[in-house]
């Protein structure tokens, strides 16, 4: 009796879903902090791309939880209402009634447009804002600029983390989407950076990953950020250990150090892994999460096996 025939695509899905049980098995039932940014929240494909991947890890038995800030979609508001907007040292300089229109783009415009997308999938997602609950509560933040510290506004940097909310929606088999605004203990609202609000978060809720989504492909060995063309000629580490990243972050760009930084920040707290991920590339999460070889850059608190100095490099 001869077997069947079967076409070769059928066989490369099969064994893309084997390659993904063991990953399947290992993280059933553990949360992972989502923080999502970058060209994947802007483009509508990748919009829906990662709409998809959140209930994929829902109905796969992980419990999502997404985190996202929305600087594109606040630039564009502050020039349709023909406000300035700028920064020191990296952070945007945030006044009064520029903290309105923050608060209003990130929890009334961007955090509803991705609870959409994602319940068009089933009712899943529940939008919240870091104010909610007293979820975060954040401390004002003054930036270092040429040695001084200056004034930004309303910044503020994580101090505290209530978590009830969030664990009672996950029990009730929701996907919380949370915008990264947070209560501030003087009064009022002040701006987080999602990068800073997701570690902080997946640390209290004793998350088995965090996961970052930008526009690079991961953290470039010897690569500032000044020098793109040097970027297409590197590979992006694949893994480095905290101790490692340590030594590195006061030498990376602007743009890469609050991701590097709340990586580090989230495996001294005890997040077993965190992951600076390629949002531009569809499906990333799925890949990264239950594919043997993985994408991205990944940080751990100490190596899983021995890393040679300098920390090796994705083939």
């Amino acid at each position: 009796m001869t077997a069947p025939q079967v076409s070769n695509v059928a066989l490369e899905k099969a064994a893309t879903l084997i390659e993904a049980l063991p990953w399947l098995e290992r993280f059933h039932g553990q949360t992972v902090v989502l923080k999502y940014g970058g060209n994947a929240m802007t483009d509508p494909l990748l919009r829906r791309s990662f709409a998809q991947d959140v209930v994929f890890l829902h109905y796969a038995g992980l419990r999502p939880v997404v985190v996202h800030g929305g600087g594109p979609q606040i630039n564009a508001q502050l020039d349709r209402l023909g406000m300035q907007s700028t920064f020191r040292a990296g952070l945007r300089v945030t006044t009064p009634e520029t903290m309105d229109v923050v608060r209003m783009v990130l929890t009334g415009q961007v955090n509803r447009e991705i609870v959409g997308l994602i319940n068009e999938h089933g009712p899943f997602a529940v939008g919240m804002s870091g104010e909610d609950a007293h979820l975060l509560t954040a401390r004002r933040l003054r930036a270092e600029v040429d040695g001084e510290l200056v004034d930004i506004g309303e910044v503020g940097e994580v101090e505290s983390v209530n978590p009830g909310a969030v664990t009672a929606l996950l029990a009730d088999g929701r996907i919380p989407v949370i915008s990264s605004v947070a209560r501030s203990a003087g009064g009022g609202v002040l701006n987080v950076n999602a990068d800073t609000a997701a570690a902080a978060l997946a640390i209290e809720l004793r998350a088995a990953k965090l996961v970052l989504l930008t526009d690079v492909a991961g953290l470039y060995p010897h690569w500032s950020g000044r020098d793109a063309a040097s970027a297409t000629q590197a590979r992006p580490i694949s893994q480095l250990t905290a101790e490692q990243l340590a030594t590195m972050l006061p030498g990376l760009s602007d743009g890469m150090i609050p991701k590097m930084g709340a990586c580090l920040t989230a495996v001294r707290g005890g997040v077993p892994q965190a992951h600076v991920l390629d949002g531009r590339l569809p499906h990333a999460i799925l890949l990264e999460i239950f594919t043997d070889a993985g994408i991205g850059t990944m940080v751990v608190p100490t190596p899983e096996s021995e890393i040679s100095e300098p920390p090796h490099v994705s083939h």
